[in-house]
């Protein structure tokens, strides 16, 4: 995530109750004590599914990651054939962070490119409220949408607003966050939290020393992408053997992000890997490292670009998977499609890639805010780069 990717991608309302008791800095598992159980949300067949499409090669574009799709499976969509040009509405669940800020404005760009085919686009923002986004999508019904898109704050209390939306014989195409039921026409969103987790457990696990200590920084507990990110690092810590010293939930707050790592290092002297479930606040973990006049262990980020920029700045040992905001082109381009009566993949897996040493410059762009994300997606779409500043 990207943002949330810390506090900010994801909805924080969903708290899991069921989560070991946290120690004195919030830790979710008593210092030294490893990895502790797994999390309830970890589903074998999910993560071996993620795990196989990181190596599977998209189909569609090559230079147009927002248009391609992982082992797609097409659905026809004839019968939401009509003609245009078209009232597009979105429920999205929050503006309430960078990630889905930046997004955001992609969409509406990808709208603008989209202009002789879209006459209006509505957006209503629930503002991270469940029972706004209900009300939000009940009103929508009643407004002459020709599609709509959701992207939901929860999975399972929004699941019946959508069905709802689905009976009214609105095509409904969800994306980012899911949904249980299958009546959306698609659901659009990257390889998934599993990956996500995988990736840059693996590169921690092999880039520091052998029977070294790992502290892995969370955001919250009970937000499915993040709990299925730490379940995969979970799988690979305990696979190679390291000793996870802590596993600490930061809020997504740098002063607390720093303060954590501080007692680490205190406690323990040396820290030589660091695991993060989300990036937002991977500049105030190298800081603390920074300011304790240690050196900083290998760790992983996200594609935020102040993240990048340290990275490159300060010749850090890092990897960067990602929840490319560039997702937020595709609904509307579902959506058009879906209207103009093609198929389509359901579900449509985008590619999920990765910020590496060796990629790492392509993706830094000093002309942007800290707080962009490098997988927009959004350099050839109308008012790039002053909208997105």
């Amino acid at each position: 995530m990207a943002a949330l990717a810390a506090v900010t991608l994801l909805s924080l309302a969903a708290c899991s109750t069921d989560e070991p008791a946290a120690g004195p800095s919030g830790s979710a598992s008593a210092a030294g004590s490893g990895t502790g159980e797994q999390s309830k949300f970890f589903v074998q067949a999910d993560y071996d599914a993620e795990l196989a499409l990181l190596d599977a090669a998209p189909t569609g574009p090559a230079d147009k990651p927002w248009e391609q799709a992982l082992n797609p499976t097409m659905v026809d969509t004839a019968k939401f054939k009509k003609s245009g040009p078209h009232k597009i509405c979105f429920s999205n669940a929050a503006l309430n962070n960078p990630w889905r800020q930046v997004g955001f404005k992609t969409m509406q760009a990808e709208v603008e490119a989209q202009k002789s085919r879209i006459k209006e686009f509505v957006h209503v923002d629930a503002e991270g409220k469940d029972q706004k986004q209900i009300a939000d999508i009940n009103d929508l019904l009643g407004k002459g949408c020709d599609a709509l898109i959701v992207s939901p704050n929860t999975t399972a209390t929004l699941t019946p607003a959508v069905e709802a939306a689905c009976q009214a014989g609105l095509p409904v195409v969800v994306f980012d966050r899911g949904v249980n039921t299958k009546c959306p026409v698609t659901f659009i969103n990257p390889i998934g939290g599993y990956g996500f987790g995988h990736v840059g457990a693996e590169f921690v696990s092999q880039k520091m020393k052998p029977g070294g200590k790992v502290l892995a920084l969370r955001i919250l507990p009970g937000v499915d992408v993040l709990e299925t990110r730490w379940s995969a690092a979970k799988v690979a810590f305990d696979k190679a053997k390291v000793d996870v010293v802590g596993v600490e939930f930061t809020d997504g707050d740098p002063a607390k992000t720093k303060k954590i790592v501080d007692d680490y290092i205190q406690r323990y002297g040396t820290i030589d890997g660091v695991w993060m479930d989300a990036g937002a606040v991977a500049v105030a973990a190298v800081e603390a490292f920074q300011d304790a006049g240690k050196p900083v262990p290998p760790m992983n980020g996200e594609d935020q670009l102040d993240f990048l920029k340290i990275w490159k700045d300060k010749k850090l040992t890092a990897i960067a998977p990602t929840y490319p905001t560039y997702q937020w082109r595709t609904p509307i381009i579902a959506a058009l499609r879906i209207l103009d009566g093609q198929q389509v993949s359901s579900p449509w897996k985008l590619p999920q890639p990765t910020v590496t040493q060796d990629n790492l410059d392509q993706y830094l762009d000093a002309g942007m805010p800290p707080l962009h994300y490098a997988m927009c997606g959004c350099t050839d779409l109308p008012g790039y780069p002053q909208r997105w500043k």
